[in-house]
């Protein structure tokens, strides 16, 4: 019989994936069917299409990783077993990481406005430079992911569920040396640079008032950058609430199923999901093919679909009166 806890664990997690899945999905399926509708991909759309790939393979990971540690701690702490799933959850953490420093740089250097020659040569390029980065992205976070193999230490602490039984659940345990220099390069410095970015956009925001129309409303660039900076600053959010729970639960700051243990690993299943919930909505136009699907799906469960109608148009005749001698010549030729 499972724990109260355990249950609660895998519902949680059920629902963070479905609805991690669906919004990571929904970006994706948008930004392909615009390529293949013959649209180019925007470097913008390219980052968000890679950051959504990229949650929903760590979706499915999280969801393995938890609930085969759940079921059968015997095999998941096998030392193959819990070494690729330790490596395999890394990698798309770090990847994510690196890709938020991307999304930034990438708004930062559209909103900003740069003196330097360099910065401007970058920012004139970054539709060129957008891809590279991300390929260096990911090369980051392999380079400090793997390694975690011969650096990994297992532990299995018990978890009391009731009086007579215990049950055991996965804690992820790295070398502390190996740990504080894949801290340093794929989770501090990621959260520095977007934390910067952040900065300069919120700056140029708030030197530029400006910039509205002659009704004295903002201008359409002025709604995206202020978009742009409310997008940011909410991963940004995300970001360190995740991080912050992920270093509480490697150093066993709380206690396992203590309420500080079960906010943490909340805040871990919904990190996917809530990125990509924010993501939707910067984004006008993934923000309106989510809000016509609810409205969709809202109508259906009403029974309000919609049905072909049929439309009466009346006519207005008019009675023409032929000659007799009309009418005879006309019968007669059709005959």
């Amino acid at each position: 019989m499972f724990s109260v806890f355990i249950l609660v664990s895998m519902t949680i997690l059920g629902v963070s994936t479905i609805i991690g899945v669906f919004t990571n999905s929904l970006i994706i399926t948008v930004n392909i069917f615009d390529k293949i509708m013959g649209k180019a991909l925007s470097p913008s759309d390219l980052i968000l299409v890679t950051m959504g790939a990229t949650n929903v393979l760590f979706q499915f990971l999280m969801l393995a990783n938890d609930f085969l540690s759940f079921l059968n701690s015997e095999l998941y702490f096998s030392d193959e077993i819990y070494t690729l799933f330790t490596i395999m959850l890394n990698i798309p953490i770090y990847s994510n990481f690196w890709f938020t420093v991307c999304l930034s740089v990438n708004y930062c250097l559209q909103i900003v406005i740069f003196t330097n020659p360099l910065l401007i040569r970058i920012k004139l390029a970054v539709s060129r430079l957008i891809p590279h980065l991300l390929l260096a992205s990911f090369l980051m976070a392999m380079a400090t992911g793997i390694p975690a193999a011969w650096n990994l230490n297992k532990d299995t602490p018990n978890l009391n569920t009731s009086s007579n039984e215990t049950e055991e659940i996965s804690v992820a345990k790295l070398n502390i040396y190996y740990f504080l220099a894949c801290n340093l390069i794929s989770c501090s410095l990621p959260l520095i640079l977007v934390t910067v970015a952040n900065g300069l956009i919120i700056k140029s925001l708030l030197n530029n008032n400006s910039d509205r129309n002659v009704n004295g409303e903002l201008s359409t660039r002025a709604q995206g950058r202020i978009r742009a900076a409310r997008t940011i600053s909410c991963l940004l959010l995300l970001y360190i609430f995740f991080y912050i729970s992920e270093i509480l639960m490697f150093v066993d700051a709380f206690p396992p199923s203590s309420p500080g243990f079960c906010i943490c690993l909340i805040v871990i299943y919904s990190y996917s999901p809530s990125q990509s919930i924010v993501l939707i909505f910067g984004s006008p136009r993934l923000k309106q093919v989510s809000l016509d699907l609810l409205s969709s799906v809202h109508l259906f469960k009403k029974g309000k679909t919609n049905k072909p109608t049929i439309s009466f148009i009346k006519l207005k005749t008019t009675k023409v009166n032929f000659p007799p001698t009309k009418i005879c010549l006309w019968y007669l030729s059709i005959r």
